[in-house]
């Protein structure tokens, strides 16, 4: 068949990507992605440092994101994101500003990060109370709980995996078993569960555990294309994400339908402060 006629390709926005040198997942991105939008992927260079708040300092140093913005200029992305959790949240809100601020300068085009995205997806969702699920150790999970709270959002609980290395391996059954344990010894305190760090596999977890867990389920991938994508002025493609798909929300009434009251979205009460003294179970905080 002779497609010289078609004149070529259909053209593309363009949406640049910068992700830490260790980042196994560009596929799960592109799943978020329409028709219409092409993903333009770097990475930051590599160091010889495990997955920690000292890894997560050195890849989000401001020389290093305009580096890697400036490796894009030459496909000229209208939107630059920056693919990594605990990279931008480990200088807290202030430090993930600046690092926006950064790569905008690099570019010259509009710029967000993993982490800010998170905080716009929680506003979206009017989610005042959060559980959590990473796969880094107790000292990076503390860093997120603090960044989620200087926030205003409160922890209502966490599970973590203690993991350095090679986090794209983790399987969606582990995923699944660490969001359940995240929810169990407080059910129905949360408004929503965000499953935390871009090189954590996702995509095809989150409408399982939002009918399962009856509450909103984002992820780090998620929310880093959906705010994007939102900057180009179109949508993220995700079936049954209550993030993506506002009809997929707890609470949402079809025109016709008498509205449904979920399991543990009635007046939760307070969320009470761990008793002193509390033992911490392993993998948890």
């Amino acid at each position: 068949m002779d497609v010289s006629f078609l004149g070529g390709p259909s053209p593309q926005r363009g949406l640049g990507v910068v992700a830490p040198f260790d980042f196994a997942l560009d596929r799960e991105l592109w799943r978020w992605i329409p028709d219409g939008v092409s993903l333009h992927v770097t990475r930051t260079p590599y160091v010889p440092v495990e997955v920690s708040l000292d890894l997560a300092r050195l890849i989000s140093e401001h020389e290093t994101l305009g580096d890697a913005v400036r490796t894009l200029t030459a496909v000229a992305p209208e939107v630059v994101a920056y693919a990594c959790t605990s990279g931008s949240f480990v200088g807290g809100i202030v430090g993930e500003r600046a690092m926006c601020e950064a790569m905008s300068r690099a570019g010259a085009v509009p710029a967000i990060t993993t982490s800010g995205a998170l905080l716009e997806a929680l506003v979206e969702l009017d989610v005042r109370r959060v559980a959590l699920v990473t796969p880094y150790t107790v000292s990076v999970t503390r860093a997120l709980e603090h960044y989620v709270a200087r926030a205003g959002v409160t922890v209502t609980g966490c599970a973590y995996m203690g993991l350095t290395r090679h986090i794209w391996k983790v399987t969606y059954r582990e995923v699944v078993d660490m969001a359940r344990q995240a929810v169990r010894d407080r059910p129905g305190t949360a408004d929503a569960l965000f499953l935390s760090c871009t090189n954590l596999p996702t995509y095809d977890v989150i409408p399982q555990l939002e009918a399962e867990l009856r509450i909103p389920v984002i992820s780090a991938n998620q929310v880093t294309m959906w705010a994007a994508l939102r900057r180009l002025g179109t949508r993220a493609v995700g079936p049954y994400q209550a993030l993506i798909d506002a009809s997929a929300r707890p609470g949402t009434v079809t025109p016709g339908q008498a509205p449904t009251v979920l399991p543990g979205q009635a007046a939760p009460g307070p969320v009470l402060p761990d008793a002193p003294g509390e033992k911490q179970q392993e993998g948890w905080t």
